[in-house]
Formats: structure tokens, sequence, C-alpha cells
């Protein structure tokens, strides 16, 4: 069930950014572990609604979509990474008399921040690029293989950052346990952590010997062809997430890549959800008597199109099934007929015309 975040620091859903703050300082004080209260879950859950009602963006998104918005919290934070690392608590070193503390390393201390990650929970950057396709490779599906320059796990090491056969040291700055314990005084008290060992990434061990090609860092910078899989049926503007093709970081997991496409324009066709809509002039005669005309699909096969006798100067012709897909079947194609006047008439044309205006026509 989606948390209330206003009900959590008990304000007004029209609350100002003075409000959330002063709410939050009062139960930080009430509920913080060290400070006598009993309930860790709700000093965190009070933390948590703070760090997204102090942000404008993500405040309008919870407001709009809920606590699952896109990039929020829980849904749109990667597991293991602090959903806090977004946002500055320097704000609160006015107030509390201390320009000494720093309110961010505090509560990424205490909740698995940059700091306090596990090795497992490392997590590389995410990159994003830009791509654009044809209007039909959008409508069937495709694929792209791009060139990325980006941080990638060294080829050689593997990501060890050892030289192949290297002898494995104790690590001197954790003493191979491959942890830091830290403690930190602030003005809510003394706080302990644990982090993983930056000079080890939490191993305990470092190679004797250097691999050369990355120079023990693990990774290196390099260009990289990666094959892009576009799906059949997708729109101008959507993004395609592909897990594990971002940056790679030493002793941890890569980010993700995503590629938001852009779809160029059709010279005869346009989109509208999953029915494609194309327009056909009908001579005044067809329109009157009725005709079969010859258009091209998307797919680039000839279709004979059976054009009724019309009874408007514009109407609407539905061919099933020639659309965009969607899942297993696909969308239709909508003609819009127009009739198309003469811009000048024959003496011969004009006396027929008359003698149909004399009929009533």
């Amino acid at each position: 069930m989606a948390k209330d975040y206003y009900a959590v620091l008990g304000v007004d859903k029209k609350a100002t950014q003075d409000d959330i703050k002063k709410a939050f300082r009062k139960l930080a004080h009430k509920y913080h572990p060290d400070k006598g209260g009993t309930d860790e879950s709700k000093f965190k859950e009070i933390t948590e609604a703070y760090s997204i009602l102090s942000d404008d963006k993500k405040r309008r998104e919870y407001d709009a979509y809920g606590q699952a918005f896109p990039g929020g919290h829980p849904g749109g934070a990667g597991a293991g990474q602090n959903p806090f690392g977004g946002f500055d608590f320097s704000q609160f070193q006015q107030g509390f008399g201390g320009a000494e503390f720093d309110f961010g390393d505090i509560f990424s201390d205490i909740f698995g921040g940059r700091g306090g990650a596990s090795r497992g929970s490392l997590r590389g950057r995410d990159i994003s690029i830009d791509l654009e396709i044809p209007f039909k490779d959008a409508a069937f599906g495709t694929h792209r293989t791009v060139l990325i320059a980006k941080v990638s796990t060294c080829a050689v090491c593997h990501g060890t950052g050892g030289k192949s056969g290297a002898e494995l040291l104790t690590c001197a700055a954790c003493n191979g346990s491959g942890k830091i314990h830290e403690t930190r005084r602030s003005i809510l008290g003394q706080f302990s952590s644990v982090r993983a060992c930056d000079v080890c990434d939490g191993s305990g061990k470092i190679p004797k010997e250097k691999c050369a090609e990355c120079k023990g860092h693990g990774v290196k910078r390099k260009e990289e062809e990666i094959k892009v899989n576009i799906p059949a049926g997708i729109d101008n503007g959507e993004m395609i997430r592909m897990p594990g093709q971002g940056e790679a970081i030493k002793g941890g997991v890569a980010g993700d890549l995503y590629v938001k496409v852009h779809v160029k324009p059709h010279p005869i066709f346009r989109r509208d959800g999953y029915n494609l809509v194309m327009h056909v002039p009908v001579k005044l005669t067809d329109a009157l008597l009725g005709t079969t005309v010859s258009i091209e699909s998307l797919e680039g096969k000839t279709l004979e199109v059976k054009i009724p006798v019309m009874r408007r100067a514009e109407e609407l012709l539905r061919v099933a099934g020639k659309g965009i897909p969607s899942g297993g079947s696909r969308g239709d194609l909508i003609i819009h007929l127009e009739v198309a006047l003469p811009h000048k008439l024959s003496g011969k044309a004009k006396k027929s015309v008359e003698e149909l205006k004399s009929e009533g026509l």
C-alpha cells in the first residue's frame, strides 16, 4: 500500500517547504534511536517522507503518481542504493548550531549510502543516449548497433585490478576484513558506521602486482559496440532500458543504459495510438459514383481499397489489421477521404454540372 508522506510528517498537502522542514526536525529529535527514540523504522519512515517532499520535482511527481512515481522510492531506486543519496541535508546545519556537522554524511552512514554501502551494493553510473530511427522500423521493430565510449570492466583482469596469477595480499587498510569502522559525533549523538574498504573494494585482498592494462582500477574507459533491440510498436520519445549496459565499477555491478528513441516522421502516414492515419484525395465523380483505389501499405504492399459512394465531403474508411503491431495483433489503417474539387471546369463539364443542378443535386 502506498504511503501518505504528508500524514507521516503530519502536515497538510498545501504545506510550505518551511512547514515540512519544521515538522521533520521535530520528529527527527523525537524518534532518532540515539536520542531516546525506540522506533527506528519510524525514524526511517519520516526521513524517507522528507526526502521526497523537500524536493520540489519529486514532490510534484509524488502528488501526481503516488509513491511509485518514476524515479521515486521505492520503485525507482535500484536495490542497495541509498534512497536519500540525491538529497542535500546540509540545510539542517543552520538552526542546530553546528556547521561542523555534516548531515549528509550522517544519514548516509545510518542507512547505507555512498559511504556505508556494502561491496555488493556498489553500482556503476547509468548512461543515456538518443537514437533516431525511421517510422517503419519503429512500427515493426528492428535492431541497431551503437558505439559508446564508457567505463567498462577491464578485459585483461576481468575487474580484479591485478595481474594474471598475481599473489593476493591482505589489505592493510582494513586488515583483511573488507570493512572500515568509523565513529562520528553529531548534534544527534554519536554514530558508528561500517562501510566497504575503499582500498580493496571490500574484498579484504589486494593484488601484489597491478594489471598493466587498467593500472589496478579493474575498469577502463573505452569504446564498446552495443546491440540495441528496438521492439515493434515503440513510439516517439519512449525509452529502452538495458540493465547492466551502463558504466562499470570495480567491486560492484554495472549501471544501466537508457536509449531514448526518436522516430522520424513518415511522408504519408501518421500514428494515432496503434492505428495509422493517411489522407487520400477523391475526385468528385469518384465520390459520387464510388471507385477502387490502389494504396501502398506501411510494409510496402499494394492494397486495393474500395471506396463506396460518399455521402459527405470528408469520410473515414477503416482497413482492419494494417496499423501498428501490438502484441499478437495490429491496429487499423484509417483512410481519411477528402473530395478534391476541380480548380477549373471546361465548357462541357460545366454544362454537365448545370444539368445535375437542374435535377436538384
